[in-house]
């Protein structure tokens, strides 16, 4: 009886260690699938650049910094990496996409004409719907990455982790920026 005990303890022991490796596999195939969420948003606006920059190429005479940004924001999300969470990268195209609407700004301020054009007007709210959409992924993300952090790090997940899969923790998207503008600052 004693033995049969020992045998069923082990088998529930083992059984918990693979339903915790499983869950460990899902949380990070669920952060990957969020990630590419967030790549696939990025790699949309591409089409809207495409159409943006002829528009903008009519006034490039005087707008040729705005140009180099279109042409430029549009090739670091074709850069973008697909396969790892490079937050780093996504930071930058973040950061060139603010500056990009900024110059279409002071471009459609200093022509009113290009203003009223209905292609210009179009295509800026697809970039802010897809600006929307980015934000909804990376929040997504964000989640995921905490999820599946906790999950790696909780006792037992941590020694069942260690000894069956390895992962490591993965960095959430920060926009430091944005933090930088707050005066609160929390201590952790």
């Amino acid at each position: 009886m004693g033995m049969l005990i020992f045998f069923l303890l082990i088998i529930a022991a083992a059984a918990g260690c693979i339903i915790i490796r499983n869950n460990i596999v899902r949380h990070h195939n669920a952060t990957i699938r969020a990630w590419s969420d967030v790549a696939s948003y990025e790699r949309q606006k591409i089409k809207i650049l495409d159409g943006l920059q002829p528009l903008v190429e009519q006034y490039s005479s005087f707008e040729q910094g705005t140009l180099e940004k279109v042409t430029e924001l549009r090739q670091n999300i074709m850069d973008l990496n697909l396969q790892s969470t490079d937050v780093s990268q996504l930071q930058h195209i973040e950061s060139l996409n603010k500056d990009l609407m900024r110059s279409l700004t002071a471009v459609v301020e200093n022509y009113p004409e290009l203003k009223a054009n209905e292609i210009y007007l179009k295509m800026m709210n697809e970039i802010e719907e897809q600006n929307e959409n980015v934000g909804a992924a990376i929040a997504i993300f964000n989640r995921n990455v905490e999820l599946f952090n906790n999950h790696i790090q909780v006792f037992p997940n941590n020694i069942v982790n260690t000894m069956t899969l390895g992962k490591k923790n993965i960095r959430p998207f920060r926009d430091s920026v944005a933090a930088q503008s707050f005066d609160y600052r929390p201590n952790f």
